[in-house]
This record gives C-alpha cells, structure tokens and sequence, in this order.
C-alpha cells in the first residue's frame, strides 16, 4: 500500500499541471450534457412507451457498441495522439446529436431514430473513454494519480450533478429537443477544451509506475513495445491480451471496474422506474434521485484519496459491500427523501471504487498498452451490462422491481468477490513483466 501512504491530494499542484484545468472542464461539460441525454432519453421511452423493457433496449444499445468496438478502439488510442482522438470524437457526437434534436424540434424524430442515435453515442463513447483517461495518464505525473483521478471523477459527477438538477425542469419546458441540444453544444466546448490543452502531435509513450495494491506489477517494457513497432493490428490485439494473462492482479482490478460499472449503467433502468411506479414523483423526483448520486459522487471523489491514505483496501471493501447491500434494499425506499440519501451514498461509494480502481490500473499498466487494458477491461463491462439490462428490465417488468433490485446487489457483490481477489494475488505474486508477443 505504499503508493497511497505517499500520495495526500494537493489540488493546488494538481491544477499547476499544464493542462489538467482544461481536461477537468472538458471533462466537466462532456458528462454534464451526456447526463442531460440519458435522462432525457430515459424520460422520454418511458413516457412513449411504458415499459422498461423499451428502457433497458436504450441502455443496451448505448452499451453494445463496447462489444465490438473496444479491439480496435484500443489499437487506434495506442497509436493515435489522444488528444486529437478526443476532438473528433467529440464534434461527431455533436453532429448525431444535433441533428437528432433538429428532427425532434420540427416533430419528426421517430423512435427507430433516437435508437440510431444511441447506438452511434454508444459507439463514439467505446472508444472516447478510454482514450481520455489513456490522455490524463499523459497529462499527469504519476505521484498524483490518486488525486487526479478524483479531480475527474469529481468533474464527471458534478456534471452529471448539475444535469441531474436541471433535467427535469428543462424537460417539462423544452422537451427533448432542448435536452439534444443542450447536450450536443456540450460536446462542442468539450472539443474546444482539447484542442486548447497542448499544441503539436504527441503519439503515446512507454511509461510504468509502482502499484497502488503493494508490490510493482509492471516493470518498463522491452524495447519489442516501442512507439514505432510496425505490429498488425491483429498483433496490437494479441499484445495486449498477453499483457493480460501475465498480470492477474491488473486483470482482477479490471474486473472489479467493469462489475461496478455494469451495476451502475444498468441501474437506470430500475431507478426511473422506482421514480415512476413506487415513489410517482415523476421526471422532477427521478432527476433529483440522479442528483442525489451525483452530489455522493463528487462528495465521495473528495473523500477517496483521504480515507485510502492508510487502508486502501479496506476502504474499497467497504464500498464494494456497501452498494451491494444497499440495491438490494432500495426499493423499500417509501420516501423520495430516503431514495435520494441512498442514491447519494451509492454514488459516493462508486467514487471511492472508481478512483482506486482506476489509479491502480493507470499508475500499473504501460503507457503504451494503457488504451488497449482499457478497452479490455470496457468489453468486459459492456457484457455485464447488456446482459444486466435486458434482466433488470424483463424482471422490473414480470416479476417485481424488489427482485430486480436484488438481481443488481448481486453485480455489486461480483464485484466485490473479484476485489478480495486481488488482495489474495498481490500478496501472492511476485512481480512481472508483459512479454512480446
């Protein structure tokens, strides 16, 4: 645990990084208009078509794309300077969404469309998220993992905190034209944001950092991982999985992120319908349930570096039990009030578990297969989630919501299961290093 005895946030040198204060702000308005489009999007299925099976189509199309995607996202971030990956990533978002809220506002967006639109999201966010956290690996030295990763992460839920707060009101007043609009000029600043961060083509590097978890996992790679190694891509894939197989601790951490994250997609489909039929606060109470996580989470991105200062482990534990005790109970929530108190400490403990997780995998793994282990670890949660959607939904729908909440603490407790096993590895495993494949 000696990376986190050594690692005390200090924000005021985190923000001094050449920059990170554009990275946080375009991290910032890309989740704030990505939370205003997912809710919208949520509200406005549900309200056509009454059911959360139409709900969880949504979310399983916004995911699917990371099934197929990831290889070859992964190869593109390894090879590509991040930052102008980021940009065009970000103005083709903007151009689906924009058009797909000009339909709406003339009244001609049919439902096949808005599925299109998702679909085309899911694929450009396949390979955007990894790409910006392969880039924040580039932006920020190692020493300050922890508290960068909790500076984004308090980016990200305070923008979905601020599109929480405000979805439901916009969505009364303006529809979801306005919600795509709003959403599709976020992705335009976002863009800005990058292009302003630094000047001249950067290709991604080779780097390796201590672990967080106790012993270094990854020592600096042979000279077979240079930049300019002229790899297939086929062979670029099988690169990265080998680095994989070689390190079962990376490889539980990952599973760990990706059982969490498919426990968090796939919890929209029950949330609105928790709003919806057991609380009937309708789209103001839902976005305010959303608020709550998101005010947790940016409470909890605060929290993470100073409670994992000493035990981070155990901390993670906590957490991981936490949101797997707590879905189970959330549709005895009887009260908006109580729902909105138990979304905010789950969102905190997805804090927690996002930044541990992630600060271990970046300051573990290899600049130069960083965006590769990403997309490994997206694919392993985009499974999850679809699989949890579509089972959440059909059983909000024919059986109860009380079972399908029980079905999402079960996630969690994956989750959990994979994390006691990476205490068991890093205790176990001597250091390693990734062979050529």
């Amino acid at each position: 645990m000696t990376f986190f005895r050594s690692s005390k946030p200090d924000w005021r040198r985190l923000f001094a990084n050449p920059g990170f204060p554009l990275y946080f702000v375009a991290m910032f308005v890309s989740l704030f208009g990505t939370g205003m489009n997912f809710a919208g999007v949520t509200l406005y299925v549900l309200a056509k078509t009454h059911s959360t099976v139409q709900v969880s189509f949504t979310v399983i199309l916004l995911t699917l794309p990371r099934l197929l995607v990831p290889p070859l996202g992964g190869v593109l971030t390894d090879r590509v300077d991040r930052r102008y990956l980021s940009i065009v990533l970000d103005l083709g978002r903007a151009a689906v969404v924009l058009l797909a809220a000009l339909l709406a506002w003339r009244d001609r967006l049919e439902l096949w469309q808005l599925y299109g639109m998702v679909l085309l999201l899911g694929v450009g966010f396949a390979i955007y998220w990894s790409s910006s956290l392969a880039l924040l690996q580039e932006v920020i030295p190692a020493p300050q993992l922890i508290s960068a990763n909790s500076a984004v992460l308090i980016a990200v839920q305070g923008g979905m905190l601020a599109a929480g707060g405000l979805v439901g009101l916009v969505y009364e007043r303006t529809g979801l034209a306005g919600i795509l609009s709003i959403d599709g000029i976020t992705y335009v600043l976002s863009a800005l944001c990058f292009y302003l961060l630094r000047r001249g083509y950067f290709p991604p590097q080779i780097a390796a950092s201590p672990a967080l978890f106790g012993s270094v996992l990854v020592s600096r790679p042979s000279e077979n991982y240079l930049v300019g190694s002229a790899h297939s891509v086929l062979a670029d894939i099988h690169e990265g999985l080998n680095y994989l197989r070689t390190q079962p601790t990376v490889l539980a951490l990952g599973l760990t992120y990706a059982c969490m994250m498919a426990g968090v997609i796939s919890a929209n489909v029950l949330v609105v319908a928790l709003a919806n039929n057991l609380l009937h606060v309708g789209a103001r109470g839902y976005g305010f349930i959303e608020s709550g996580w998101a005010l947790g989470a940016v409470i909890g991105g605060f929290a993470a570096a100073p409670l994992s200062h000493k035990r981070p482990f155990q901390v993670l534990i906590t957490a991981l039990l936490l949101l797997a005790v707590g879905h189970a109970l959330f549709p005895y929530a009887t009260f908006l009030f109580v729902a909105i108190l138990m979304n905010a400490v789950f969102g905190a403990c997805r804090a927690i578990v996002a930044v541990l997780t992630q600060s271990s995998i970046l300051a573990s793994v290899p600049n130069r297969l960083m965006g590769r282990t990403q997309s490994a670890f997206a694919f392993m949660a985009t499974v999850l989630q679809v699989v949890m959607s579509f089972a959440l939904g059909w059983l909000a729908e024919h059986a109860s919501l009380q079972i399908a909440f029980l079905l999402l603490g079960a996630i969690y407790g994956a989750a959990l299961l994979a994390a006691l096993r990476v205490r068991t590895l890093d205790s176990t495993l001597p250091a390693t290093e990734p062979t050529a494949a």
